[in-house]
């Protein structure tokens, strides 16, 4: 955890959370630039991020949803448990329009994606310190589009069906990993993952483990829309 001198109060305190140094450092100058913004601090891992929130308490933490030692979205449901003040904007390389909702349901009250000019990173942080929800205008017609016709909007297509314990593992097979690396990463036993896996395999859809891993490696890396049920035979049981 890396602590920054403090600032007049009329500023509002905001810690980053990005596993990145030179990205954090360009955000950390952004922030130092404006006249009611301050960085207080910065981190680059869970750990350190629960430690800074407890002992900064910021007004806002911008997070980045992947971190050295844990995932973004189960760390935003913990800090909210136990800070439920804190404001959470989330800013990532991940896909928002399958993370956004997600990342809001755990907590965060913004998404941005990490491509968006930094005046948007600016205006997302001070909506949300005004007490707003903050989505790009891509989300929000999404958001909208759903809320009208009452069904599944694009957000990642079929994967939007997994749990986001499921989805974080589906990503990390997509990615390479095997079933004992991942629960070493994620600090589970090899059965509960082993189980994840069934589990994805049952609502996709798909007959056996190399269908699994066939769809998790074309979606990281294709990051594939369609549903593997479509002209698939049904799954065996």
């Amino acid at each position: 955890m890396k602590m920054h001198p403090s600032k007049p109060a009329s500023k509002q305190r905001i810690l980053i959370a990005d596993d990145h140094p030179l990205f954090r450092e360009g955000l950390v100058q952004l922030i130092n630039r404006e006249r009611d913004l301050s960085c207080c601090g910065e981190t680059g891992t869970v750990a350190a991020t629960q430690t800074a929130v407890a002992t900064l308490q910021p007004d806002l933490l911008v997070l980045d949803l992947r971190l050295k030692d844990g995932d973004g979205l189960e760390l935003i449901k913990s800090l909210k448990a136990r800070f439920p003040d804190l404001f959470v904007l989330v800013l990532s390389e991940h896909d928002e329009t399958l993370y956004a909702e997600r990342a809001l349901r755990a907590g965060a009250k913004g998404y941005l994606m990490k491509e968006e000019a930094t005046d948007e990173v600016l205006n997302a942080i001070r909506r949300i310190l005004e007490g707003e929800l903050y989505l790009s205008r891509k989300m929000s017609v999404l958001a909208l589009h759903k809320l009208l016709d009452n069904a599944e909007d694009a957000r990642g297509g079929y994967v939007g069906r997994l749990t986001d314990r499921e989805l974080q593992v589906f990503q990390m097979l997509g990615a390479g990993m095997g079933t004992a690396d991942i629960a070493t990463e994620l600090r589970v036993s090899f059965k509960t993952i082993e189980s994840h896996r069934e589990n994805i395999k049952h609502k996709l859809g798909l007959r056996n483990a190399v269908d699994l891993l066939c769809h998790a490696v074309q979606w990281v890396h294709g990051r594939s829309g369609s549903d593997p049920r479509n002209g698939a035979q049904p799954a065996a049981h």
